[in-house]
């Protein structure tokens, strides 16, 4: 992979990885989300405490990821989806507090958790590429 545009430097290199360990935290982070609030519901109620605590540990890592996607020279689609992603965010704070519109929040975390899967595995596809050189499969920086 000569073409250049395919390459990244040690300092973007860097960047790129710390997204994609950010997107798959991302991730997880929604899933744990979604269990605290099955959590609340199901099991008990002083739970939603933990459940409106926790997304402020989560709600600006698709705003940062987007700021390092930039330094890190990830492809335009990922940088889009990370916005969608804040923008999502935004969304389920309007359902939880909007009379009548309760019901999109389980869709609207359905979205956050699939579209947060695919930026990982997307980033992760982007900055580790499986290459044959040498006869030996190993990831390398596009």
């Amino acid at each position: 992979m000569s073409d250049h545009s395919t390459k990244r430097t040690r300092g973007a290199a860097i960047f790129a990885i710390g997204f994609t360990l950010l997107a798959y935290l991302f991730a997880v982070g929604v899933l744990v989300q979604v269990f605290l609030a099955g959590m609340a519901i199901f099991v008990d109620s002083l739970r939603w405490r933990d459940h409106e605590i926790f997304v402020r540990v989560i709600e600006f890592v698709p705003l940062i990821m987007l700021i390092l996607a930039f330094p890190g020279r990830l492809p335009q689609t990922l940088r889009w989806m990370c916005a969608g992603m804040f923008l999502l965010i935004f969304a389920q704070y309007f359902t939880a507090h909007f009379p009548g519109a309760g019901a999109f929040h389980p869709v609207i975390a359905a979205l956050l958790f699939v579209l947060s899967v695919h930026v990982a595995t997307q980033a992760r596809r982007s900055v580790f590429l499986a290459t044959k050189e040498g006869g030996a499969n190993h990831a390398t920086f596009r």
